[in-house]
């Protein structure tokens, strides 16, 4: 058995997407434990590059099953859209499978989704609109409406009424907004009932069996771990748990069957959206980090922001997920830069902190402590081991294991797929 966990080790957009294809190529299963189309992954192969934000990468290589878990949410009209995408690119989807456990983002998650954050004004969180969080609200407060259900017009039907008649008093009594008509919902979902009914699995069950026999398993994580509902920069976070104790749980796999846990880390560190960013920087060198790394969300299109890595909150990554190794990513992209700074503590009321605080008071308030690396110049991409990349470039890695006390066991030195550095 041979089972690993990829997940971000930062704010999401570490190139996951690269990493899971680079991990799927060997792989009998690719889960998507969490999440749903509000993330992003695009992987590279020669000049085609193929955006993915909810279908498991695994659907790339034709041995992989690409799994949709029951922690994840799915908004089927998407589904719909990039299963005919990958089918147009002439990528078999049929081994699809997706948990009946997973619940369905409804029309009106997304108008909530708008709604709220709008309501916000400048407190917004940064949300993708998608509708991800008003959906999980409603599966945590237990009228959420699952795959399976579609299966059963009676059942669909009823809960879908349930919901539209309390979500219609929300929408006109304190947002003035035209009601939903439930017909109209039920004549668009009946539309999908063939994307369930063709892929609807019981993956706990499928997963289970392929561990018995021996499979090759990856979980695949969405966004990163500092957008953990629990243990992210809360509120700015996403609404799902983005940490690899989810990853059994959003599979329905037993903790005790993951051996490997990789982490994903760019060589800096961005992030999309509101919230605190201690090593941000807002002047040329963010400009370049932008440019030169084409910072730009996959499902928004939004501006990252960029900074210097972040030791301290890597280190937290590394507690919290218990991380095994790390694959960084993006080291093609500080080539050329004088200067290179990596942030070895907080600043916060004349006390340097080397642990990643749990206050929101100072994780706003506190100034980066940075040790400076000298840089290099030459272009590393076509650099395939370790002891080719210049002197500098290896310090600087060396530097990031030392601190974290994690073996770096990958880097990617270009965007296209076989541009790693296998260590």
């Amino acid at each position: 058995m041979s089972t690993t966990v990829v997940l971000g080790a930062q704010w999401g957009d570490e190139g996951k997407g690269k990493v899971t294809d680079f991990f799927a190529s060997s792989a009998d299963f690719v889960v998507r434990f969490q999440g749903g189309n509000n993330a992003g992954h695009t992987i590279v192969v020669g000049e085609d590059k193929i955006a993915l934000s909810l279908t498991p990468s695994g659907v790339l290589y034709p041995n992989c099953v690409p799994v949709i878990g029951s922690g994840c949410v799915v908004d089927l009209g998407f589904l719909k859209k990039e299963l005919q995408m990958l089918k147009d690119k002439n990528i078999d989807t049929k081994k699809l499978a997706i948990s009946p456990n997973a619940h369905l983002i409804m029309p009106y998650h997304k108008l909530l989704d708008e709604l709220i954050e709008e309501s916000l004004g400048v407190n917004k969180i940064g949300t993708t609109k998608k509708g991800i969080g008003p959906c999980y609200a409603d599966k945590i407060q237990r009228r959420g409406i699952r795959v399976q259900d579609l299966l059963d017009q009676e059942v669909f039907e009823k809960k879908l009424k349930s919901n539209i008649e309390e979500t219609n008093l929300t929408l006109t009594k304190i947002y003035e907004r035209p009601p939903f008509v439930a017909e109209e919902i039920i004549k668009e979902f009946n539309g999908y009932r063939d994307i369930v009914a063709n892929h609807i699995q019981d993956t706990s069950l499928l997963i289970e069996n392929a561990i018995k026999e021996n499979k090759t398993i990856l979980f695949e994580g969405a966004q990163g771990t500092l957008l953990d509902i629990d243990h992210g920069t809360y509120p700015f976070v996403t609404s799902s748990n983005t940490s690899a104790g989810n990853a059994a749980i959003g599979s329905g796999v037993g903790p005790k069957n993951i051996d490997r846990i990789v982490g994903v880390t760019k060589a800096y560190i961005s992030r999309v959206g509101s919230g605190p960013f201690i090593t941000e920087q807002k002047n040329e060198i963010g400009d370049y980090l932008i440019e030169k790394g084409a910072e730009f969300g996959v499902v928004t299109g939004r501006r990252r922001r960029c900074g210097w890595l972040d030791l301290i909150s890597l280190k937290y990554s590394v507690r919290v997920n218990s991380l095994t190794e790390l694959f960084i990513t993006k080291l093609d992209v500080l080539s050329g830069l004088e200067q290179i700074n990596l942030c070895t503590g907080y600043k916060y009321e004349n006390e340097v902190l080397t642990d990643y605080p749990y206050k929101e008071s100072i994780q706003n308030k506190a100034e980066p402590v940075y040790q400076a690396f000298d840089g290099w110049t030459e272009d590393i991409s076509s650099v395939k081991n370790f002891e080719e990349l210049p002197k500098n470039a290896q310090t600087y890695i060396k530097a990031i294991e030392d601190f974290i006390e994690v073996p770096i066991t990958f880097i990617s030195v270009g965007p296209e797929r076989t541009e790693n550095i296998i260590i």
